[in-house]
């Protein structure tokens, strides 16, 4: 699915902040910053990646801040119609 439909189908783009434990230094925290087009409020894309990521990476989750924007509404969307004429011969 191509960006523009997603929008139109309710998605927007999130943006999250990610806080793990670093696996060698446990006591430190290191910031992982995730983007991607999500469905608000329950972002399952999200959801999918923070599964993903428990069960395959190290270093263990800290916290999570989740920001997103609706972009495109489909009532925002309009089609214009221009009509546009180019000179038949160059001068």
């Amino acid at each position: 699915m191509q960006d523009s439909e997603k929008l139109l189908r309710g998605y927007c783009l999130t943006t999250a902040e990610i806080l793990y434990h670093m696996p060698d230094h446990p006591g430190l925290l290191q910031s992982y910053v995730w983007q991607d087009y999500d469905i608000a409020p329950d972002f399952p894309v999200l959801c999918r990646f923070i599964e993903f990521w428990s069960e395959n990476l190290e270093g263990p989750l800290h916290s999570v801040r989740v920001g997103y924007a609706d972009l495109v509404k489909a009532a925002d969307m309009s089609h214009a119609l221009c009509h546009v004429s180019y000179p038949r011969t160059l001068q």
